[in-house]
């Protein structure tokens, strides 16, 4: 999956790469990859990527192009 959104976005936060792998508690190189979607992102970091940014992963993933989040639900 082609995850160029993961980069304008990172880009846009003026993050770097090895921020975010950090973040992530993952290797750059394993998270260039997940940028590049060589390798699909496991579904919980995306969620801590959307959580850090301020959005949904929906928008992480072009499934809406509305960067606002979503209201977070009451169930956990």
């Amino acid at each position: 999956m082609y995850m160029n959104r993961l980069k304008e976005i990172r880009e846009d936060k003026d993050m770097s790469q090895i921020e975010i792998a950090k973040f992530l508690k993952v290797t750059q190189p394993q998270y260039s990859r997940y940028e590049s979607g060589v390798n699909e992102i496991p579904l919980h970091k995306l969620s801590k990527l959307a959580d850090l940014y301020n959005t949904s992963t929906d928008y992480l993933l072009y499934r809406t192009d509305e960067r606002k989040p979503y209201k977070k639900s009451i169930v956990k």
